[in-house]
């Protein structure tokens, strides 16, 4: 008997990488929507610095799409009927977050409360089901690394 994947199920098929169609058709039109704005903000905010690279993390977590230069700036999780995005934060990062504390949003400052701390950071997974989710992650990752000024 075939299974329909449970909400927040990766994608796990090794043949190749998920194309833009498989992404939409696994997360869906609504969560497609607010992918394509994310990839589309991370390209207009930073032109040519990232080439987009997809990772298989095995079969438990699936393909995933990673945004690096020389070190990482975020992940994105396509996930079934949804997804996330990974943002991990040195100890520079962690001093601008605590500096806007206050100019942040509730929920995305108790995502960040709630991270535990590794020796590489602070580890944030974020769902992004709304447009002020999508603002959180933005917000949160021109901390991380300042937008590109425009030529």
């Amino acid at each position: 008997m075939n299974h329909s994947p449970e909400v927040g199920s990766r994608i796990t098929d090794t043949s190749a990488p998920p194309d833009e169609t498989a992404v939409r058709d696994w997360i869906g039109p609504d969560a497609f929507t607010r992918w394509a704005a994310l990839r589309e903000w991370i390209e207009g905010s930073y032109p040519g610095v990232f080439t987009p690279d997809w990772v298989y993390g095995g079969k438990k977590h699936g393909w995933s799409l990673r945004y690096k230069k020389s070190r990482a700036f975020c992940t994105l999780l396509p996930e079934y009927r949804a997804f996330s995005a990974v943002v991990v934060l040195g100890g520079a990062e962690r001093e601008k977050v605590e500096a806007r504390r206050d100019r942040l949003s509730p929920r995305l400052m108790a995502l960040y409360d709630e991270a535990e701390t590794y020796r590489d950071g602070k580890w944030l997974k974020i769902g992004i089901s709304s447009a002020e989710e999508l603002k959180d992650v933005t917000e949160l990752l021109t901390l991380k690394r300042p937008r590109k000024a425009a030529a």
